[in-house]
């Protein structure tokens, strides 16, 4: 028998601890008869103020997301949501293709959305190959993200990364600077921009920002929602979103 309110498909999403903006813009995005269940991976010391210290949080990221995915397994899923992208950049492509490895073994081999093969395929359907990205991270994960989208065939044409002092610091950047950001990356060479760090809440202005900027402007949340319904075969067409979410 079908879940009552899960009728459709039941996803089972894993995030980090500190992260508070995913549950937010994955309920707003929610078709009827999906539902998104959260598995958290604990972030004991969620400082991200340097290189180092990022790399600090990916580690904890990685030694919580076995545990993670046993306890949101545990509601039956149909599909999972990996709901952190900078690991899911992290090697490039060898490194995305590890980690969705990693997780279907754990999960008893449940299809895994990741951040960073839902931007690849999100850019394909576009049709697009010059793209600037947004991100909340320090330049060592910056360079993470640039080499994963190289190694797709994407020309990463810029990359702007904000820099937050810590996890949770991501949820605290405002509308304000977030446009000024993509006004100051853009240009008439980019065909696309490119929003990652979940935590960065950008689901509203990314859409409101394809139309000034007048470019397909990916917003990390919406374009994994987009990837993990299309898994699925659902083919759900929801205003609001942007461009993937509203035509593809």
């Amino acid at each position: 028998m079908p879940d009552v309110v899960g009728y459709r498909c039941k996803m089972g999403v894993i995030i980090p601890s500190t992260n508070t903006v995913v549950e937010h813009d994955y309920s707003v995005m929610r078709p009827p008869g999906v539902t998104f269940h959260f598995g958290r991976m604990y972030v004991d010391q969620p400082n991200a103020a340097d290189n180092e210290a990022f790399e600090d949080l990916i580690a904890q990221i990685r030694a919580t997301t076995e545990t993670a995915v046993r306890d949101v397994m545990t509601c039956k899923p149909d599909h999972l949501v990996m709901g952190m992208s900078a690991e899911t950049f992290w090697g490039g492509r060898q490194g995305n293709e590890a980690f969705v490895a990693r997780v279907r073994k754990l999960s008893d081999g449940l299809n895994v959305t990741t951040g960073a093969a839902a931007c690849g395929e999100g850019a394909r359907t576009l049709g697009i190959s010059k793209i600037a990205v947004i991100t909340p991270y320090q330049p060592v994960a910056d360079e993470q993200a640039r080499k994963y989208f190289s190694d797709i065939g994407l020309d990463v044409v810029r990359v702007l990364g904000l820099k937050c002092s810590s996890a949770t610091a991501i949820a605290e950047v405002d509308e304000a600077r977030v446009r000024h950001t993509l006004q100051e990356i853009d240009g008439p060479d980019i065909e696309a921009i490119v929003q990652v760090g979940t935590n960065l809440s950008m689901l509203r202005l990314a859409d409101e920002a394809e139309r000034w900027l007048n470019k397909p402007v990916m917003a990390i949340n919406a374009v994994t929602v987009w990837h993990a319904l299309r898994s699925c075969g659902f083919t759900d067409q929801m205003n609001g979103f942007g461009t993937l979410l509203r035509e593809y």
